[in-house]
């Protein structure tokens, strides 16, 4: 028998306020108590090699560029026609190394002395130079401080 003819029934809820804080309170405490694992380092002894000591100072050819764009390869002057001049004194600065390094092939490191006055289209001759002589090591040189 339905007494309360005149009222619908109403739909129940769920009330999740309580079981957020139930879960809150359960991922604190699982936070709290888990255990981090830790990797134990390893105790490794390396082996020894009988090789020679590397050289101190690598292979290099050191280019200067003043700032009329004049151009020096290991303080010699060179006078600048194209970049495939240049390409070929560098290649001849590359073989004076391999010379004195009993004739061994060399990939020296180009390191480029530019005046800070110098265009920048001379420094990217030298650039290209070397990438038609084949050389992909290159450095520029700079300036340590506030020296005008």
């Amino acid at each position: 028998m339905n007494f309360r003819k005149g009222r619908g029934r109403e739909e129940p809820e769920i009330n999740l306020i309580p079981f957020i804080d139930v879960l809150l309170v359960i991922l604190i405490f699982l936070m709290v108590t888990t255990t981090y694992s830790r990797f134990t380092e390893l105790q490794i002894t390396l082996p020894t090699a009988d090789a020679e000591k590397a050289q101190d100072k690598p292979q290099q050819i050191e280019i200067g560029i003043d700032a009329q764009g004049r151009y020096k390869i290991n303080t010699q002057a060179v006078s600048f026609i194209d970049t495939q001049t240049l390409a070929e004194d560098l290649k001849k600065a590359a073989a004076e190394i391999g010379k004195q390094q009993s004739g061994a092939a060399v990939d020296p490191v180009i390191i480029i002395n530019a005046d800070k006055a110098a265009t920048h289209q001379s420094v990217i001759d030298v650039l290209e130079a070397a990438r038609i002589a084949g050389m992909a090591k290159v450095t520029f040189a700079a300036q340590t401080g506030n020296k005008n």
